[in-house]
């Protein structure tokens, strides 16, 4: 037992100081005899006589037993005491030396010493205090009468007139004695409570102590992850640059190549053509039928043959580079990028999420690929089911989720909805069956111009000026226990993260309050 304990051990519980001339009851418990004397003398007139500490009652008054040992113990425990002269109250009655009172008479208002207190009248009107000069704490302020009794319906102190004339007549009241040690038994149950805390904040502090010493380096460890992240992605960009240039210089090349050719062919034919031309201009100008006619008769056949060797659509399409090619080359290249991005990272989006129609409340209305909801103002009579959400326009996912993944959602500037998370043995129905409302689900909630974030029906309003976007984002990461909201504005901006030890897969939980369609976007 520590030194506090143990000078705990020997005070008195009714004046709450060391011991001072100990007596003990029969039941075994100690008190100073000038504290018991008076709490005996204030429950003469009931006739009933109860020990302050144990309650045990005593069919007459009981006799008090001199507590030799207890009494050698707190004289040499007073004795290594500060000086009472140090409180600078003195004895009121030692009038030819300037002696330290020891305790103060509140009906008498003096203050007596250790040998005056002995003397002193021990009936109960007498009630003796620490020394003080300060007397108006002891009395009524209405009434001016001693202080002797604890009102509990007004957890008040008040004096005899109180009691039976004034505005605490008929309340339950018990002598101080009493009532302090039962006040002093909840403070103890206080005192813990405080203690358990204290232990809690400390441990907290604690934490939180070891966790600013790790930020750094855990920062360090971060921006390090990113860096080789950006770096890698910066290769493959570099990389895929490359590809793509020379595949466009590969086309360039072969494109002047067709051009260059074409161009070779189109020139001849030019040729061959104005010498024909020429040879037919020679014949139109003949006068000679018969020269012509003769002339003609092998010509002819070449000149009907003749025919374009290139066509329009030849020269047209000529040269054109073939830029779809080069646009999937480089999809299918952002894509390797990203897949390896997000393997790094550790990071599933969700492909795939349908809302179960089975769980859709009767006044929540699905869009056809079962992506959207809103709430319907009629009812859609569908038919009953145990999973089915009783009045409260909710709906979970059919499928479950768990490891790190995100999806996105777009409330197209509906006012009132909850998005979040849930176990699918959330209640269907009563107050408990809201998203947030229990400690199977986690919601974002809004309602007007008011976020707010919801678990176990315990609720923080969020400061900040969200709302900004339509569209939000969920992310999970099951194992660390984070769940965590995003508004997906001109940035992203993180709203809120729960931290739990989750023990189940989780369902997408959506609550809509109004006619504009909630959709989940993958």
């Amino acid at each position: 037992m520590d030194t506090s304990a143990l000078l705990d051990q020997l005070n008195c519980c009714i004046c709450l100081n060391i011991y001072r001339d100990p007596v003990a009851l029969r039941c075994g418990h100690s008190f100073c005899r000038v504290c018991i004397t008076s709490v005996l003398e204030t429950q003469k007139p009931s006739g009933v006589y109860k020990c302050p500490r144990c309650r045990k009652r005593f069919q007459e008054e009981p006799s008090v037993q001199e507590n030799i040992s207890l009494r050698h113990i707190a004289d040499h425990l007073l004795s290594t005491q500060p000086k009472q002269e140090q409180t600078g109250i003195l004895c009121n009655y030692c009038i030819h030396s300037q002696v330290p009172a020891v305790k103060t008479c509140v009906l008498c208002e003096a203050s007596l010493c250790d040998n005056h207190v002995r003397v002193h009248s021990k009936s109960a009107e007498h009630i003796l205090t620490d020394p003080t000069t300060s007397l108006e704490s002891k009395k009524c302020s209405v009434h001016n009468e001693i202080l002797k009794y604890f009102c509990s319906d007004d957890n008040v102190c008040i004096c005899v007139s109180c009691s039976l004339v004034g505005d605490h007549k008929g309340h339950p009241v018990e002598i101080l004695p009493e009532a302090a040690v039962k006040m002093k038994e909840t403070l103890k149950e206080v005192l813990e409570q405080l203690t358990s805390s204290k232990t809690k904040t400390e441990g907290r502090l604690q934490t939180l102590q070891k966790t600013k010493t790790t930020v750094p380096e855990t920062a360090a460890n971060m921006k390090e992850k990113v860096a080789a992240l950006l770096k890698n992605i910066r290769e493959q960009l570099d990389e895929l640059e490359k590809k793509a240039m020379s595949q466009i210089s590969t086309q360039e090349e072969n494109a002047l190549k067709s051009v260059s050719d074409l161009i070779q062919k189109l020139e001849e034919d030019r040729e061959d053509l104005a010498k024909e031309i020429a040879d037919t201009e020679e014949l139109c100008e003949m006068t000679d039928p018969l020269s012509v006619l003769q002339a003609c008769e092998t010509d002819m056949d070449e000149v009907e043959k003749h025919e374009d060797n290139i066509t329009d659509d030849q020269v047209y399409s000529a040269g054109k580079l073939d830029e779809g090619l080069v646009s999937e080359h480089l999809h299918i290249g952002f894509c390797n990028i990203l897949n390896d991005m997000k393997k790094h990272l550790q990071i599933h989006e969700i492909t795939n999420i349908t809302l179960d129609a089975n769980t859709a409340s009767n006044n929540v209305l699905l869009s056809n690929d079962y992506k959207s909801a809103c709430k319907n103002n009629q009812d859609n009579h569908c038919y009953e089911s145990p999973q089915r959400f009783k009045h409260n326009a909710q709906v979970l996912s059919l499928e479950s989720f768990g490891g790190q993944c995100y999806w996105d959602v777009d409330t197209e500037r509906s006012n009132y909805w909850i998005i979040g998370m849930s176990y699918s043995s959330i209640a269907r129905e009563g107050s408990k069956s809201w998203i947030g409302s229990n400690n199977k689900s986690w919601g974002l909630h809004k309602a007007g111009y008011t976020y707010k974030v919801r678990h176990n029906d315990k609720e923080i309003s969020l400061l900040g000026n969200f709302g900004q976007g339509q569209r939000f984002r969920v992310y999970l990461d099951y194992v660390a226990g984070h769940l965590s909201f995003y508004e997906l504005s001109d940035q992203i901006r993180h709203i809120h993260t729960f931290t739990a030890t989750f023990t189940d897969s989780l369902h997408i939980a959506l609550c809509v309050y109004d006619s504009r369609w909630i959709r989940i976007i993958i």
